[in-house]
C-alpha cells in the first residue's frame, strides 16, 4: 500500500504541473506539505496504519487534490472575466471555499459517525479509518486553503505573474487568452 499510496501521489503531482501549471505547482508543494504533515501527526499521535487508515489517507488525499481543482478552476473563470491575477486569485479561493467546506465537513461528520459506531460495536478497524480519515480531512483543508493561498499570491506577485496564462488549465488557453489579455490592458 505504500507504493502504490506513493506511486499514485507520484502521478497526481505529474498531472497537477502538466495540466494546471503554476496552480498545479502550488498544489503539487501544498500536497507534499500534506503529505509529510500528516505522517508526522501519524506519528506524533501515533496512528498504526493498517490498510484501512492507508485507504483513509489515500481518500483524504483526493479531497485535498479536489480542493487545488476547484481553487484553480475557480481563479480561470476570474481571470477569464477580466479581473487582475491577485483579485482573481482572491475571488477563486471565496468562491471555492463554500464547496470545499460543505465537502469536507460532511466528512468528517461520516467520520464521526464511524468513529462513535466502532466504539459502540468494538470494531477498531472501523474506529482507526474514521480517524485517520477526519485528520486527513482536516489537515487537507488547512494545506489547500492557507498553504496554498498563500504560495499562490506569492508567486502571483513575482515575474511569474506578468504572464497570466500560466495560470490557465492547458485545454482553456485559446479560450482565456483573449480575455485576459483584454483584462490587462
Amino acid at each position: 500500500s505504500r507504493i502504490a499510496g506513493g506511486v499514485g501521489l507520484a502521478l497526481i503531482l505529474i498531472f497537477m504541473i502538466a495540466y494546471y501549471k503554476v496552480p498545479g505547482l502550488v498544489a503539487a508543494i501544498a500536497l507534499v506539505a500534506y503529505t509529510i504533515m500528516l505522517l508526522g501527526i501519524f506519528k506524533m499521535i501515533p496512528v498504526t496504519l493498517t490498510l484501512s487508515g492507508a485507504a483513509a489517507v489515500i481518500l483524504s488525499l483526493g479531497f485535498a487534490v479536489d480542493a487545488n481543482v476547484l481553487i484553480a478552476e475557480r481563479t480561470k473563470e476570474e481571470l477569464r472575466s477580466g479581473r487582475s491575477l491577485l483579485a482573481a486569485i482572491t475571488a477563486g479561493f471565496d468562491r471555492a471555499w463554500p464547496s470545499i467546506r460543505d465537502g469536507n465537513m460532511s466528512t468528517i461528520i461520516v467520520a464521526i459517525v464511524l468513529f462513535w459506531f466502532g466504539d459502540r460495536f468494538s470494531t477498531s478497524v472501523m474506529q482507526g479509518f474514521a480517524l485517520t480519515l477526519a485528520i486527513g480531512v482536516l489537515l487537507s483543508m488547512f494545506t489547500a486553503f492557507f498553504a496554498s493561498r498563500l504560495l499562490l499570491r506569492l508567486l502571483a506577485t513575482t515575474g511569474l505573474g506578468n504572464n497570466p496564462n500560466l495560470f490557465v488549465p492547458v485545454r482553456d488557453q485559446s479560450d482565456t487568452s483573449d480575455s485576459v489579455a483584454g483584462g490587462n490592458s
